[in-house]
């Protein structure tokens, strides 16, 4: 296992973590993704260990706190082997305050949290999505409190557009608040519009990508085929699913597709092991989340590791997987003397 550091932080974190989503199955939503009991949850931790991931992710609002139950239960008695990433900003209760990322929610957010997990502290904490509603200095302060309260270690945040994640940045900057080190961000060969903002200001502000969905939102399986229906088992056969994940017009799809084939072809990898190592290889990306629906999926994930594409396959995968930029990115990269496409390396 490779480990990077976390953005400007010193915790190291593996280049694989296993996302928690497929943890519980309550729900339309999360029952597409998964039913991952304590059992087979324990046997998953178990495999990810002896493989050197040792980083987990959850969320309140996965399978509505279960999957944060499963999480603490398959890692007792072994809590200091393993980091724990959890979110809280979506709704998490019934009452009118349990939503959102005031000072209210997030500390009833984070004890419930602390309480399913059975643990006194979180590794690295996220806000789920940006609150508009609440000023983000009551957001950044409450976060800083909670640091000091020993209950959280480090914060990230997922899903904020590049002004909200700036401007979260200059605030704890002017105050001398605890920072956001990680930003969790939806990135994958069928998905690349965190390389037009967000990715730059993860570099230039030293904010570690954690991805999500690295295999668009269930499409780079290998299962999902031109002219064929979509597999049994594929989330996308969830209408609530479908409809809450990225969208991706099919011929899109299905020309990344065929070029990871090709690419398949010349390295004797899968689709979804090639579609993980183009990722380890993008700038500003400290770990990318898998998910596992049993061990099979687990042990294939982790097969994305340990070898690289050539600078010559990237570059198909590359070509294949661009698509039209919007304003202003398009005009941005008409100059490219300028704006050249970023370059780094997190670790």
């Amino acid at each position: 296992m490779e480990y990077r550091l976390l953005g400007a932080s010193g915790l190291k974190v593996p280049v694989l973590s296993l996302g928690t989503g497929t943890f519980g199955g309550r729900g339309e939503l999360f029952a597409a993704w998964g039913q991952t009991d304590v059992a087979e949850a324990r046997r998953l931790v178990d495999v990810c260990l002896d493989a050197g991931l040792n980083l987990f992710d959850s969320a309140d609002i996965y399978s509505d706190g279960a999957a944060e139950e499963i999480l603490g239960a398959a890692i007792k008695t072994r809590r200091d082997q393993v980091l724990i990433s959890t979110k809280a900003t979506f709704r998490h209760g019934s009452g009118i305050n349990d939503v959102g990322s005031s000072r209210y929610a997030l500390i009833r957010a984070v004890d419930r949290a602390l309480r399913r997990l059975g643990t006194d502290y979180i590794d690295l904490f996220q806000l789920h999505g940006f609150d508009a509603a609440t000023p983000v200095e009551e957001t950044l302060r409450t976060l800083d409190d909670l640091i000091t309260a020993g209950k959280i270690r480090y914060l990230g945040c997922s899903n904020f557009s590049g002004w909200h994640l700036m401007k979260s940045l200059a605030v704890s900057a002017r105050y001398g608040w605890a920072r956001y080190v990680a930003h969790q961000a939806y990135y994958s060969l069928v998905g690349r519009e965190y390389e037009w903002e967000l990715m730059p200001l993860a570099l230039d502000q030293q904010v570690g990508g954690v991805i999500w969905s690295p295999l668009g939102w269930g499409r780079l399986t290998g299962r999902i085929r031109r002219g064929q229906p979509l597999p049994s088992s594929s989330r996308l056969q969830s209408p609530v699913a479908a409809s809450l994940g990225p969208q991706v017009p099919e011929n899109d799809l299905f020309q990344v597709i065929d070029a990871l084939d090709a690419v398949a072809a010349e390295t004797g990898k899968t689709i979804p092991q090639i579609a993980l190592n183009w990722l380890l290889q993008r700038p500003s990306v400290s770990t990318v989340i898998i998910g596992a629906r049993d061990e099979r999926q687990l042990r294939e994930n982790l097969g994305s590791l340990g070898w690289s594409l050539s600078p010559e396959q990237i570059a198909t995968l590359d070509q294949a997987s661009a698509v039209p930029k919007i304003y202003p990115y398009w005009h941005q990269a008409g100059f490219q003397e300028r704006n050249p496409f970023p370059t780094g390396d997190s670790r």
